[in-house]
């Protein structure tokens, strides 16, 4: 039989072999998942609480368990991979607590005696994620859709199979139903038929844009709903007023954390007038703190990158982008998928720092005249997920905010996602939203409900 292998990218350690399911396999997943669904819908609210506070408690109970199956099949810091397990209890307990009141219905005045629109569940979910939050982005489309009625269906990045099958064991052991959440090791070549499935009602996507592109395309053909969250090229914008040592410390977190492999990482950061020396300045200081290494060792800040390919690849755009006039200030070396972190200045238009999604640990920084020429550069991207503003002068940035083409955009802060608030992005940077009030119902039947007088 095929397999996927878990390598372990700080030393190419092959850690794991997974086998991948037969046809007759999935389509027995499939099976389950439906008949799991008759059933799982028609479940309460208080019923499905009581099982997702479960699985929070089982996450924080084997956290480092988990935490070490990240870090082995991914590379990310042993301390970021805890992080991101605590982080999944946490929007577990949120969606236990708040989907009932989330999908409450809502009367709708008019001339019936009686009309409302309920929110229903449609039936399985199909989620495609990406190795970069192994955890994390498997957690924000299951806690929010299982509470609300829907039974989900796993296809995780192949490198990370071990994560995608102990996330399966979290709920089995919490005890759901049998099919309520399955994971399905499989390849993409079977993803089209998987959509096409009458089971599956809706897929929702978190990687490239080329992948969301494939799949927006197949899910629309099946008159499917999807949800995509893609690539991004975050601006973050500091005016001449901000705080340069607290932004940089940021910026530097923003930028460099998960090895720079996070859609919503600062990827461009813009400085206005005489910002520049001073934010560069502190940026280097920061960025030279940084400690690459073993990921299981506490010293380490900055693990290896995922795979070779994604090292090489922005080692690729590093170079061009020097070749194209940008001036390295720091890091940039690379052995293997460990790429040491990155400061370039001089940074515009025409190079792969500037136009392309940089996935990985290397900072760019734009210059701008005044705040005019920020906010230019920073929708000049075909991406609009994230941004950030770093100033004192608060009303001028939620000024400024509005006139930024993102999903979010976040005043001197870190641009993150978060259980209570929306998370998605415009352009090519995807269409839907998760997480919140708002994302948990991407997934549901809006149904209008009208009585005669």
């Amino acid at each position: 039989m095929p397999v996927f292998k878990s390598i372990f990218p700080f030393t190419q350690e092959v850690v794991a072999e997974y086998e991948i399911m037969s046809a007759a396999t999935v389509n027995d997943c499939l099976a389950l998942s439906e008949k799991a669904f008759q059933q799982w819908r028609k479940t309460s609210f208080a019923e499905r609480s009581v099982l997702m506070l479960r699985v929070a408690d089982i996450l924080i109970a084997k956290r480092d368990e988990y935490a070490n199956t990240i870090t082995w099949e991914m590379g990310k810091t042993l301390r970021e991979a805890k992080a991101e397990v605590e982080k999944c209890a946490t929007a577990c307990r949120y969606f236990a607590e708040h989907a009932e009141s989330f999908l409450q219905k809502v009367d709708m005045p008019s001339d019936a005696s009686k009309s409302y629109v309920r929110y229903d569940p449609i039936g399985a979910i199909l989620a495609i994620m990406p190795w970069n939050f192994p955890f994390w982005q498997v957690f924000r489309f299951a806690a929010p859709y299982l509470m609300a009625g829907n039974v989900g269906l796993l296809k995780h990045a192949p490198n990370v199979c071990g994560t995608a099958l102990a996330i399966e064991s979290i709920f089995i052991e919490a005890g759901f139903p049998k099919g309520v959440f399955q994971t399905l090791i499989v390849d993409v070549d079977v993803v089209e038929s998987i959509i096409n499935h009458d089971i599956v009602q809706g897929v929702t996507l978190t990687g490239s844009e080329f992948a969301g592109s494939q799949v927006g395309a197949i899910a629309g053909k099946a008159i499917k709903k999807s949800v995509l969250e893609l690539g991004g090229s975050d601006p973050l914008i500091i005016l001449e007023d901000a705080d340069m040592e607290k932004a940089a410390q940021v910026a530097t977190l923003s930028r460099m954390q998960n090895a720079g492999q996070s859609c919503i990482a600062a990827k461009r950061f813009i400085t206005v007038g005489k910002a520049k020396d001073d934010f560069l300045h502190q940026l280097a200081i920061q960025i030279q703190k940084l400690k690459q290494g073993d990921p299981f060792n506490e010293a380490t800040t900055t693990g290896p990158m995922a795979r070779i390919d994604l090292a090489e690849k922005i080692e690729k755009q590093l170079k061009s982008s020097i070749q194209n006039g940008a001036h390295l200030v720091l890091g940039g070396s690379r052995n293997g998928c460990n790429f040491q972190p990155a400061l370039l200045t001089n940074v515009h238009h025409g190079m792969p720092a500037y136009d392309e999604e940089a996935f990985g640990p290397m900072a760019a920084i734009v210059e701008a005249k005044d705040e005019n020429e920020a906010i230019q550069i920073a929708n000049d991207s075909r991406y609009g997920l994230g941004a950030a503003i770093w100033t004192r002068d608060i009303e001028k940035a939620q000024q400024m905010a509005k006139e930024i083409n993102a999903g979010g955009v976040f005043i001197n802060s870190l641009v993150k996602s978060d259980a209570r608030y929306p998370f998605g992005g415009i352009k090519k940077s995807g269409y839907g939203r998760e997480l919140s009030s708002f994302g948990i119902k991407e997934f549901m039947n809006l149904k209008t409900v009208y009585v005669g007088a």
